[in-house]
């Protein structure tokens, strides 16, 4: 057997591949990796709601659980909540699909 990282790292990156398997959930963290990639840091709450035609109710719940799998934080900014990408999560994706296991 291979071992690819320790048990506490195959834990974080399992809930984060849990989190990511629900297709709403995944739109949500690509919508706000796009952000990041676009060098705007955060994405609005309101504007997944708005791309997304996604309920309110709905984003809130996969917002948070995506939150949980320490994929993204959020703030609150007067009125608005907005959503951040997880750098050191981004990184440890990253590097998991970049490693060669040969």
């Amino acid at each position: 057997m291979i071992r690819v990282c320790g048990n506490k790292e195959l834990e974080k990156l399992a809930r984060a591949f849990k989190a990511l398997s629900n297709p709403n959930r995944l739109a949500i963290y690509l919508e706000v990796l796009q952000q990041y990639r676009a060098e705007m840091k955060s994405c609005g709450l309101a504007q997944l709601i708005d791309r997304l035609e996604i309920g309110a109710p709905t984003i809130s719940h996969h917002t948070k659980e995506l939150v949980d799998a320490g994929l993204i934080s959020v703030q609150r900014d007067g009125r608005f909540i907005l959503c951040t990408l997880d750098e050191n999560m981004r990184e440890r994706l990253g590097s998991f699909f970049a490693r060669d296991l040969k």
